[in-house]
């Protein structure tokens, strides 16, 4: 059940919302009302989003766009969710009121293509909830329900673009996962086959034509080229897109940084890891200290200060899902240069930290290679 729960995390990609509500999308007003929501959302901008979200409310009373809305609301707000006990309740009513009005409207039309992806955004955001929480057994059934809800997105793709990312985002991860992780490869024969090289294709037309699923088609095509590609170069394009429409937003600052460093951008990278020292959020202390340590090492040659932005890192608390590989690159980084002082043994002891945490494949390479 453990491995089942992360075969399901890693195809939905749960940390963004997933909308596409074709009843508002006949009215051009409300269209308009809900791109400006999703905007001020992304952008940080909270107290415009409320007036935005009662309006829709008032305007959709037994729709699922409000409450889907006023929980992707309340994720942001409160990042981490899961360190915030009033918020994730807060979060849990809003995610069901969303289900219990999109059950309403597959019970009229169970091909109702808006109420698919609120069903399917529903239950992916309840299996984030409950795999946050530890509830490994709730996480797994609330992942199961999504994937069929994913394989009815397959069909509406000529429908609606936004549809491209969720089935783009299945058949990449359907068959990245068990190359990752063979001892999944037996149960796989319950899945869809996938191909990675067409997900790849169809992700990107989401992030270049999508409407409601632009933002998030993006900022997943930026993750899998720095996580799985080892591609930054093509990450730049992606997170640049977001960090450029939304300057407030720390996790599109950090994602741009990241790729602009990865890519040995250090001059361009420089004054936004300045602007992340200026934005709120737990997040953001570890990624500035491990950010620093790469423009001390990579571009200043200077290891000693390095060395001491990546030690303060590894001191600052870690939350799995956002900053835990910045924890991975400063251990890199710590033994990169014990490696350039001839202390073996140490250099030995980072990277085998590296090997324990890491996921991105560049930094697995390097620390075998070593």
């Amino acid at each position: 059940m453990f491995i089942l729960k992360h075969i399901f995390l890693a195809l939905l990609g749960l940390v963004l919302p997933l909308l596409a509500p074709a009843q508002v999308m006949n009215d051009p007003a409300s269209q308009k009302l809900v791109l400006a929501t999703l905007d001020h959302i992304y952008n940080l901008e909270f107290s415009e989003a409320d007036g935005l979200i009662k309006q829709l409310q008032v305007r959709y009373p037994q729709h699922p766009v409000g409450p889907v809305l006023r929980a992707t609301q309340i994720e942001l707000q409160n990042l981490p969710l899961s360190d915030n006990k009033a918020a994730t309740g807060q979060f849990a009513q809003a995610v069901e009121q969303g289900m219990q009005l999109a059950r309403r409207m597959l019970d009229k039309n169970e091909n109702d293509p808006e109420a698919v992806f609120f069903m399917l955004t529903c239950h992916s955001y309840l299996a984030s909830l409950y795999n946050n929480q530890g509830e490994s057994l709730k996480a797994v059934g609330e992942s199961k329900k999504a994937y069929d809800f994913i394989r009815n997105g397959f069909k509406l793709v000529d429908k609606n673009t936004d549809f491209y990312f969720t089935t783009g985002l299945y058949n990449y991860y359907v068959e990245r996962y068990p190359v990752d992780h063979p001892i999944v490869k037996p149960i796989m024969f319950f899945f869809a086959d996938g191909n990675m090289a067409k997900g790849l294709q169809q992700m990107d037309v989401a992030a270049q034509r999508g409407l409601f699923m632009r933002t998030v088609a993006n900022y997943y095509l930026a993750h899998i080229m720095l996580k799985y590609e080892s591609n930054s170069a093509k990450a730049i394009g992606y997170a640049k897109y977001l960090s450029d429409k939304f300057p407030a937003n720390p996790l599109f600052a950090m994602n741009y940084t990241e790729a602009l460093l990865l890519s040995g951008h250090y001059n361009e990278a420089r004054p936004h890891v300045q602007r992340l020292k200026q934005m709120p959020g737990k997040l953001v202390p570890l990624a500035v200290s491990t950010f620093s340590g790469l423009l001390a090492e990579m571009a200043d040659k200077k290891d000693k200060e390095a060395a001491e932005f990546y030690e303060a890192a590894l001191r600052l608390p870690v939350n799995v899902p956002y900053t835990k590989e910045y924890q991975a690159f400063a251990y890199a980084g710590l033994a990169r240069i014990a490696s350039r002082a001839n202390d073996r043994k140490k250099a030995d002891m980072y990277y085998k930290k590296v090997l324990s945490i890491a996921q991105y494949k560049s930094l697995i390479r390097e620390a075998k290679d070593y």
